[in-house]
């Protein structure tokens, strides 16, 4: 299992990167070592060991700098709570204890200048982060992260659920579990903030650009599985990996689970690719919404981009940069046809551009 060798990623939008990534990441390790939810010195290392900064900045390239460093902070504490309170430790296999901890953690960032029940560092500083997006967001902005927070807990209680109880998922539960429990909402809820624009309700609600997030999320937390199975080999939880899942529910080697997730996730770039074209150069998408979809795609390369040097997976034998993968000219699979996943089959339906009223 831990010898699968990564293929090269179908992903055909340039790499950015923001330019102030470095002065970015120096106040965000001082905000770090002011909260210290991270634990000791070890703990600390691999929190910055995720490279948070470059990860954010390459999101959101053209981003207004307090957002964006609001945002940093976030995606930092994030993969901190992440690696300890859900993938692994006491309460990563015990949904009770989980939802009994996430509750009034969610309910901390949704009131972040009330003191907390606990002086817990990780409630105190989603506190701060709290805050900080609303002090340079609007009200709106605020309430969609909180939102998209709370589908992301769920998700991963989902998770904590499946693998409490030895579950391995279907493919359709899996890709539907995974839409939430990757980090995806909140993360890409943050866009908005980081690029210091909103977006009008009436299009980032629409069915389009609500499948484009969905699309951009779900291609990034398939790749994730895909970067990080041999961190997951080495800390024995891949129940619920795609690689596991794919072979769980077709029978298939490793190396054909990870040739058929491959063709997944290349089928998903390309309808991607294809919608985003279509509502982005529609004649009365607001400016917010054109920013919004590039940041979408920067999401996709840029998270490949950052997995690929990142610490936090080549200290688990991934290939060095010099050496990664690649990048892939044509997809794996061709073919345009909705994916066999009733969860997210929607995508390939006919999808209104988000601006047209309909009719009574």
């Amino acid at each position: 299992m831990t010898t699968l060798e990564l293929r090269p990623f179908y992903c055909p939008i340039e790499p950015a990167i923001h330019p102030d990534v470095d002065e970015i990441e120096r106040t965000a390790v001082t905000w770090l070592d002011r909260f210290r939810f991270y634990g000791d010195a070890r703990g600390r290392a691999r929190v910055l060991g995720t490279n948070s900064a470059e990860f954010y900045a390459r999101f959101a390239p053209h981003g207004c700098r307090d957002g964006l460093q609001a945002a940093v902070h976030w995606v930092y504490w994030g993969f901190a709570f992440d690696d300890v309170r859900c993938d692994a430790g006491e309460l990563s296999a015990d949904p009770a204890r989980f939802l009994a901890m996430v509750g009034p953690l969610q309910r901390a960032l949704e009131n972040p200048w009330h003191d907390p029940s606990s002086g817990d560092p990780f409630v105190l500083a989603l506190q701060d982060i709290g805050r900080a997006i609303a002090a340079c967001g609007t009200p709106v902005q605020a309430r969609r992260f909180a939102d998209a927070h709370r589908a992301w807990l769920f998700g991963v209680a989902w998770q904590v659920a499946n693998r409490a109880a030895g579950r391995v998922p279907t493919l359709d539960d899996y890709t539907a579990m995974r839409l939430g429990s990757s980090g995806g909402p909140p993360t890409l809820a943050l866009l908005e903030i980081a690029m210091g624009a909103e977006v009008p309700a009436a299009e980032l609600d629409s069915p389009a650009v609500r499948a484009l997030t969905e699309m951009a999320n779900l291609i990034a937390s398939w790749d994730n599985d895909l970067h990080s199975h041999r961190k997951e080999t080495t800390e024995d939880h891949t129940d619920q990996n795609l690689i596991t899942v794919l072979r769980a529910a077709e029978g298939l080697s490793p190396e054909e689970a990870l040739a058929e997730a491959y063709r997944l996730r290349d089928r998903v770039m390309a309808r991607f690719l294809t919608v985003r074209e279509r509502v982005a150069s529609g004649p009365d998408a607001s400016p917010a919404l054109r920013a919004y979809l590039d940041c979408l795609g920067h999401a996709i390369r840029g998270n490949t981009d950052w997995a690929l040097r990142v610490p936090r997976y080549r200290g688990y034998g991934a290939q060095p940069v010099s050496a990664g993968p690649g990048w892939a000219g044509t997809p794996s699979d061709t073919r345009q046809d909705p994916l066999p996943i009733p969860a997210i089959a929607w995508w390939w339906d006919p999808l209104e551009t988000p601006w047209r009223r309909h009719e009574p």
